[in-house]
């Protein structure tokens, strides 16, 4: 009996001896492996993190509207390569708008956004503190989001045409110090629809529905006025200018509203498209919370 006891000890005692001696090899391992990551660290930054100084930071200045713009790159080449209805093609003005949303969506500092034909302006709040303000950050997130959102949803919009080639979007970034300026900013934007959009409205008429060549109709509009478009359509075509969708008069506005849940218990903001006059002060007064917070 006193054999059987001193044999159960003993092996009690080889387990203690193998657990203890197996937590101490660990304890080694992990400390050689730190040890060579940090000397492996020590090396990357005495021998190459030096180059970091050559990267440089501008950040935008504070209290500012700070608008990113993107725009189409080349276009009309794209446009003719993928077949876009003249003078205006409702599916590609769908899709730029789809692709704003999705940049909206992303970041919640966009208080509003304007797009027309193959350009979309992004105006992000003055206090906004996204990325450190810093402007290559803000500028290359928004365009490289809005760029990949457009071909992700490209064949909602164009089901039979096939993507020929990766189109791109350049950028840039703007900042207005006041309210004021920002208006004035968008005012520009849309008043730039209204004068390409007649003009364009006009051009293709004479092209598609009088036979002129391109030549020729450049001719015939050369040194004209507003009036003198709006009255080719009319005579002409029996096309009453300020009968045609706003969507191509006045572009694409987007703003934040509130919208209420499944539920209907709680509200959260959704993306309202609009397509009316953001110069004159009845849309500012309709959405006072845009501008209010900063005036």
């Amino acid at each position: 009996m006193h054999h059987v006891f001193s044999h159960v000890i003993t092996m009690q005692n080889i387990k203690q001896f193998l657990k203890l001696y197996l937590s101490k090899r660990k304890v080694t391992f992990l400390s050689g492996r730190s040890e060579v990551s940090s000397c492996a660290s020590r090396m990357a930054k005495s021998s190459f993190e030096y180059v970091r100084s050559f990267e440089t930071e501008e950040k935008c200045l504070p209290n500012t509207w700070i608008v990113v713009r993107i725009d189409g790159k080349g276009f009309h080449k794209f446009a003719d390569a993928h077949g876009y209805e003249k003078p205006n093609d409702k599916r590609a003005l769908d899709l730029m708008t789809k692709a704003a949303e999705v940049v909206m969506d992303e970041f919640r500092d966009i208080k509003i956004a304007y797009g027309q034909s193959d350009e979309y302006s992004f105006v992000f709040k003055k206090d906004t503190n996204l990325y450190n303000r810093r402007s290559v950050k803000l500028m290359t997130n928004v365009n490289s989001l809005f760029a990949s959102s457009f071909v992700y949803y490209w064949s909602q919009y164009f089901a039979e045409v096939k993507l020929r080639y990766p189109p791109s979007f350049d950028a840039r970034i703007i900042l207005y110090p006041t309210n004021k300026n920002l208006r004035d900013y968008l005012s520009w934007r849309q008043a730039d629809v209204h004068v390409n959009n007649l003009y364009n409205t006009t051009f293709w008429s004479l092209v598609l529905k009088k036979g002129l060549t391109n030549t020729e109709a450049e001719e015939r509009l050369q040194r004209t006025l507003a009036s003198d478009k709006n009255e080719i359509l009319f005579s002409e075509f029996g096309i009453n200018y300020n009968n045609e969708p706003e969507i191509f008069r006045k572009g694409t506005t987007l703003v934040r509203t509130k919208v209420k849940s499944s539920t209907d218990e709680i509200s959260k903001k959704g993306i309202e498209e609009l397509h009316c006059d953001i110069i004159k002060e009845k849309f500012w007064k309709e959405h006072k919370d845009i501008l209010e917070p900063y005036s």
